[in-house]
């Protein structure tokens, strides 16, 4: 659908979730679809900057909550943003680019094709008419949308003072729950995550931590977008359905989300460098590791 549609507040097309937060929008531009209502909904917002770790936990957690019948909203941004709208459209899900602009306006426009996909597999939506351009001020104001729109909202990634901030303290007014994904104590780009965790922040340790909060996940079960349940047996954090040797297992238990240089590893489990590459080599073929660099590699859950 690309027809944009102006909805104004009074209407019943208008979203209940941001009928009445505070500061709500008087109307709202919609090219492709609206949330619906009766599916849960996770805001997702990070350091545009991201990391290799970042953009691996934005992956991660978008692709597992869009599979499970999840509806992502973001800004349709640079860094964590795009890549978790991305990453939930690609494993099937739909996904929500709230703007700061008009929606007929695509920023930035190395993101042209995931804003086509939005509105193929969901919907953009602002409350700047058409043609508006893009604005520094717009995009604090639209913050407020991102998180007014969500049941939860996840932080992945994101400096001690930062833009996204903006949406954490929108989202407390408006009385949503926050969770944040921990990173090392040590790297910039987590210490916003860190201290919204020490400040009470729902730690995100895995999706299952999400989708217990949403109430989609019991003991043994998801609940799936088409209805179907399916068990939940596999621990997170485990390579699922990948069979490794004694070998490959040595050197996958010294990989971690953080990349890793062969050298590193090497150095770490004593091993000469050509057996190293080659079982390396192994694991990314198996899908069990990433080459996030050259030479650099990370592992994946």
């Amino acid at each position: 659908m690309d027809e944009i549609r102006y909805i104004t507040r009074f209407e019943d097309d208008f979203p209940e979730k941001l009928r009445f937060i505070p500061n709500p929008p008087a109307g709202i531009y919609v090219k492709g679809r609206l949330p619906d209502p009766g599916k849960k909904t996770v805001s997702i917002v990070g350091a545009r900057a991201c990391s290799v770790y970042g953009r691996y936990m934005a992956e991660y957690f978008a692709s597992h909550l869009a599979a499970a019948g999840v509806q992502i909203v973001s800004g349709l941004a640079k860094g964590i943003d795009g890549i978790a709208q991305r990453s939930a459209m690609e494993a099937g899900g739909v996904s929500f680019g709230i703007l700061g602009s008009g929606v007929d306006v695509v920023y930035p426009v190395e993101n042209r094709d995931l804003f086509e996909m939005a509105v193929t597999n969901g919907g953009l939506i602002s409350e700047y008419p058409e043609g508006a351009t893009p604005q520094k001020a717009y995009f604090a104001e639209r913050n407020r949308l991102i998180s007014g729109l969500s049941d939860i909202l996840l932080v992945i990634e994101a400096r001690y003072r930062s833009g996204t901030s903006i949406t954490v303290h929108n989202a407390l007014d408006q009385g949503r729950d926050i969770f944040a994904v921990p990173g090392r104590l040590t790297d910039g780009l987590s210490a916003g995550c860190n201290k919204l965790i020490s400040d009470g922040a729902g730690m995100a340790l895995c999706p299952d931590d999400i989708l217990k909060a949403l109430g989609l996940l019991s003991e043994d079960a998801v609940v799936t977008e088409t209805g179907k349940r399916r068990k939940n047996t596999e621990k997170p954090g485990t390579v699922k359905r990948i069979r490794l040797s004694e070998k490959e297992k040595l050197v996958y238990g010294c990989l971690d989300l953080y990349p890793k240089n062969v050298d590193e590893i090497v150095r770490t489990l004593h091993i000469p460098v050509s057996h190293a590459t080659e079982t390396l080599t192994a694991l990314c073929i198996k899908g069990a590791a990433r080459e996030c660099a050259k030479s650099n590699y990370i592992k994946v859950l």
